[in-house]
């Protein structure tokens, strides 16, 4: 089974380029994120997946953030948002959640966090903390995603630049630290643990071909999903690739690929 998480940076401006990566690479679950549209225009822009065997799911409100789903293996026990009361800004549409081929599948979309002086990095320390209650005990899980946090100075191209900027502060990777603690496995770093590895590239020139990216788009899996996986590689090929008028999306995708298991038929 092959799970994929890409955020995607607006579905209007790249789901030519979401349609055409799924024909290339056949994956059997999408999650995506920063979607940027309403249920009803991703529904839209989606008729092509839809024809090729997909269902969805997608929780968005307006042009800010947005997650989806994409199965062709199954979507059952549509969850959307953070459990318990959301008032806002938690009512923001950052996550779904769905088993897919026996998986438990959460895409989502964490808080930038802006700067470390800003009330919104208070509310990313909070979502990111809430994020803990999402998993289902006893379930196989995978909380796929742009998590805005880059676990370790190993997981940015400058450490000593970004010491006091959000992504790297020590609150937010404890955050991640603690989901780790709950159980679940970075399974990009188990098996791409070469410095250099990133998912996203600022748009500045220069910045992709150099390399100095983020490695912020995470896979945490637990272990009976993490121990099916075989490989895990990102495309930074799509990330490179400018055929269309419009650039691609800043992040490449992230691919585990999974083998026969317990969880499914793989």
């Amino acid at each position: 089974m092959r799970l994929v998480s890409w955020n995607v940076n607006s579905i209007r401006s790249h789901h030519h380029r979401l349609v055409e990566w799924i024909e290339r690479h056949d994956p059997d679950v999408v999650a995506l994120q920063e979607t940027k549209c309403t249920d009803e225009v991703f529904a839209a822009l989606m008729a092509e997946v839809l024809a090729d065997g997909y269902e969805f799911v997608h929780h968005g409100h307006n042009h800010w953030n947005g997650v989806a789903i994409l199965s062709r293996v199954g979507i059952d026990d549509v969850r959307y948002g953070l459990p318990g009361v959301n008032r806002p800004p938690y009512d923001e549409a950052r996550v779904v959640s769905a088993t897919c081929g026996g998986v438990d599948v959460h895409s989502l979309y964490a808080p930038n966090g802006r700067e470390l002086d800003d009330p919104h990095y208070l509310f990313k320390l909070v979502w990111l903390e809430r994020l803990r209650t999402v998993r289902v005990p006893g379930r196989p899980t995978a909380l796929l995603g742009d998590f805005n946090v880059a676990p370790t100075g190993r997981d940015i191209y400058d450490p000593a630049r970004w010491r006091r900027r959000t992504h790297a502060s020590p609150p937010e990777r404890a955050a991640i630290d603690a989901l780790v603690d709950d159980g679940l496995r970075d399974v990009t770093r188990e098996h791409l643990p070469a410095d250099g590895v990133f998912t996203w590239w600022s748009y500045r020139p220069g910045q992709f071909a150099a390399n100095r990216g983020l490695r912020i788009d995470l896979a945490l899996c637990s272990d009976d999903v993490a121990d099916r996986v075989e490989r895990v590689w990102i495309d930074t090929a799509e990330r490179a690739d400018t055929h269309d008028v419009e650039k691609p999306s800043d992040h490449a995708p992230l691919v585990l690929d999974l083998g026969s298991g317990a969880t499914g038929d793989g």
